[in-house]
């Protein structure tokens, strides 16, 4: 059910998602500090593509710092991007999955640094 879930997100909703977060992580990675930013936006990417079967934790505490600076430059942005698409994919009982899926990117879109991706 895994890989079928996988291939049905990845038309309507997982290329376009992991292409918006490979380009942010491009252009992230174009400054020297920005690099660090840049590496989790490949990992939201790689998320994005292939969310079914993966579990997210997230830990704000380990690093405060960092997590803190991304809210303030995008990640709040994108965790209510998530929020708003998985409320809309709620609204009918086939969505209900792929709506779960997007709260897991928006968890991790909110507090990427600390987090594990298992």
């Amino acid at each position: 059910m895994r890989t079928l879930g996988n291939v049905i997100w990845l038309f309507p909703c997982g290329l376009i998602t992991a292409l918006v977060w490979f380009l942010l992580g491009a252009v992230w990675c174009l400054t020297l500090v920005g690099i660090p930013v840049g590496l989790k936006c490949f990992k939201l990417a790689t998320l994005a593509i292939w969310p079914f079967g993966v579990t997210v934790e997230s830990n704000f505490e380990e690093h405060p710092v960092g997590n803190a600076l991304w809210l303030c430059f995008g990640g709040l942005f994108f965790a209510a991007f998530e929020w708003i698409i998985g409320i809309v994919l709620c609204c009918t009982l086939i969505g209900i999955p792929f709506a779960k899926q997007c709260f897991k990117l928006a968890r991790f879109s909110l507090a990427p640094f600390g987090a594990t991706v298992d």
